[in-house]
C-alpha cells in the first residue's frame, strides 16, 4: 500500500490552522488545507504492514490501507467510492472523530502515524466537489416502514442503510432541524452546519422522510410507532451530569450542552431570551474533555475575561503512557485549537462549593487540590489535600461532566428493559420489544461519532434481516454491497 519507501521519505505534515486573534473573531472553520501534491505524499507514507492495526482501531472497520493507497495513486474518486462502502458520513468523522485508527497504526510504533483522518476528509470534500457523491435512491420499495427516532449520527446511519434496502423510513427529531449534537451540540468552529445540510439534501433526495420538532412520548404518542414495521431508537444518552456541591443552584452555573446550543442557534438568527454569555466574565468550565474543549472556544469568541479548566484527574503524559500500548487508546495529554487560544488548565483539582451573593448570583468558586489513593483490587480513591482550598472569581461556571445515560421516557412508556446504567439493553440491536431495535448511545452509552455510524449500519442490517428474512446490507469492515 502506498509508497513502499514512502513513510521512509516523508514526515507527516497536518493542516494548519488560522493564527488565533484571526479565529477567534468569528465562528466559522480555522483550518488550512494541503495542497494536493502534499495529501498525495500523506498518502504515499501508509505501509505494506502486513497486518493494517488501524482496521481494529477503527469501529467501522474503515479500509483505511486501501483509500490511502488511492490518494497516492492520485485515484480520488476510487478513494470515495472505497471510503464511503463503510463510512456514510466521513465528512463528519474527518472533522471530529479522535481517530483510534491513527493510534492504532503500525507506522505509530516508530513514527507519527498516518494523517488518515485528514486524507479521509479530503477525499470527502473532493467528492462533493466533484460531484461524485450523488442521491441513490433504492430501485425498488419494500412495503416495509421504518421509524427511526433521532437524527444524530447513528439515526442519520441506520436511516440511509435501510432506505437503500427499500424500506419506507421516516426519522423524528425532538429539535428544530435535523443533526442531533453534531447540530448544535458541536461548535460551528469545528464543523460548519453547511456541512450537515449538504448531506442531508443527499438523504432526502434518496427518499427519507424527515419530522422536526416531534419528541417521541411527548408531544408524539408512543403508540403512534405501532404504525411502523420496525423502529430504531438513536436517541443518543442525553441526561447530563451534574454536582452534588453546595450553590450548584447559583445563577451562572451552567450546563455545557445549554451553552453551546444557545450560541449556535444564536449564529444562526434564533432569539435567544437571556443568551447564557461569557462576555467579560471569568468563566471556568469544570470537564476536561471535548465538550469542555468546545466551552474553551466559544468563551474566548464571546469575549470572556478569562478562561480556567478543572479537570479531577491527573494531568496525562505528554507522550503514550506504558499503560496503554500500542495499539490501544493511549492515555495521553491532548491539546485541542481551543487550548492554544487561551485558557489555564488546572488538574487534581474539585470544586468544593459554588458561592453566590445575597441575589443567588454566582461569584466564585472554592476548591481543594487533590489526590487519587490507587488500592489493588478496589476503586481509586479521592483524597482530599488539607490545607489547598482556593478561591476563584467567577461568574459563569460551565458544566461539561458528560452523560449518565438516555432518557426514560420512551423506555418506560414501551416497556424497554434497561441495564444499570439505564442504556437500553438489547441483543443484537434488537430489545425485548422484537420490531423495537436501539443503536448508539442510547444502547452502549455516552461514545464517539464514529462508533455511532457504526452501530446505526450494524442495528439497519438487523432490522432488515428481522423485516425480511434475508439481508444484502454489509456488516463491519464489508464493502458497502448497495454502493453507498
Amino acid at each position: 500500500m502506498g509508497k513502499i519507501t514512502g513513510f521512509k521519505e516523508y514526515k507527516r505534515q497536518d493542516e494548519n490552522y488560522t493564527p488565533v486573534k484571526e479565529r477567534v473573531t468569528h465562528y466559522k472553520e480555522f483550518t488550512i488545507p494541503l495542497d494536493e501534491p502534499e495529501l498525495i505524499k500523506q498518502g504515499s507514507r501508509c505501509m505494506d504492514c502486513g497486518i493494517p492495526f488501524c482496521h481494529s482501531g477503527c469501529p467501522l472497520g474503515n479500509l483505511i490501507p486501501d483509500f490511502n493507497h488511492m490518494v497516492h495513486q492520485g485515484e480520488w474518486k476510487k478513494a470515495s467510492w472505497i471510503l464511503h462502502s463503510t463510512n456514510n458520513f466521513p465528512e463528519f468523522t474527518g472533522r471530529l472523530c479522535p481517530a483510534p485508527c491513527e493510534k492504532a497504526c503500525v507506522l505509530g510504533i516508530i513514527e507519527d502515524p498516518i494523517s488518515i483522518e485528514n486524507i479521509e476528509k479530503n477525499i470527502v470534500e473532493r467528492a462533493f466537489k466533484e460531484g461524485w457523491i450523488k442521491p441513490q435512491p433504492p430501485k425498488t420499495r419494500t412495503e416495509k416502514t421504518v421509524a427511526v427516532v433521532g437524527s444524530g449520527p447513528a439515526g442519520l446511519a441506520a436511516a440511509q442503510q435501510l432506505n437503500r434496502a427499500g424500506h419506507t423510513v421516516t426519522v423524528f427529531e425532538r429539535d428544530d432541524a435535523i443533526g442531533g449534537l453534531l447540530r448544535y451540540g458541536i461548535p460551528n468552529f469545528k464543523m460548519e452546519k453547511g456541512i450537515i445540510d449538504r448531506r442531508l439534501a443527499i438523504l432526502k433526495a434518496e427518499g427519507i422522510n424527515f419530522k422536526t420538532n416531534v419528541n417521541v412520548g411527548v408531544n408524539y404518542d408512543v403508540k403512534k410507532l405501532k404504525d411502523f414495521d420496525a423502529v430504531v431508537l438513536c436517541g443518543g444518552a442525553t441526561v447530563r451530569r451534574s454536582l452534588p456541591t453546595p450553590g450548584i443552584d447559583a445563577d451562572g452555573v451552567v450546563q455545557a450542552m445549554d451553552f453551546l446550543t444557545q450560541q449556535t442557534k444564536a449564529i444562526f438568527g434564533q432569539k435567544i431570551k437571556n443568551q447564557i454569555l461569557a462576555t467579560d466574565k471569568n468563566v471556568i468550565v469544570i470537564g476536561g474533555g471535548d465538550t469542555g474543549s468546545d466551552c474553551v472556544g466559544t468563551s474566548n469568541r464571546q469575549g470572556a475575561k478569562s478562561v480556567i479548566n478543572f479537570e479531577i484527574m491527573p494531568k496525562p503524559p505528554k507522550h503514550r503512557s506504558p499503560s496503554t500500548p500500542w495499539p490501544f487508546w493511549p492515555l495521553q495529554l491532548k491539546t485541542s485549537s481551543s487550548h492554544e487560544e487561551g485558557v489555564e488548565r488546572n488538574w487534581l483539582i474539585n470544586t468544593k462549593e459554588f458561592i453566590k451573593d445575597k441575589n443567588g448570583k454566582l461569584t466564585a468558586l472554592k476548591t481543594i487540590n487533590v489526590e487519587w489513593k490507587m488500592i489493588p483490587g478496589q476503586r481509586p480513591q479521592l483524597i482530599e489535600i488539607e490545607g489547598t482550598e482556593k478561591i476563584w472569581p467567577c461568574e459563569l461556571a460551565l458544566l461539561a461532566l458528560g452523560f449518565n445515560g438516555p432518557e426514560s421516557t420512551i423506555s418506560e412508556q414501551l416497556g424497554i428493559e434497561t441495564d444499570a446504567r439505564s442504556n437500553y439493553k438489547a441483543t443484537k440491536y434488537q430489545t425485548n420489544i422484537p420490531n423495537v431495535f436501539v443503536a448508539g448511545d442510547m444502547r452502549r452509552g455516552q461514545s464517539l461519532i464514529v462508533w455511532a455510524i457504526s452501530e446505526g449500519r450494524e442495528a439497519a442490517r438487523e432490522v432488515d434481516l428481522f423485516l425480511m428474512g434475508k439481508t444484502n446490507l454489509p456488516t463491519k469492515g464489508d464493502g458497502d454491497l448497495l454502493k453507498a
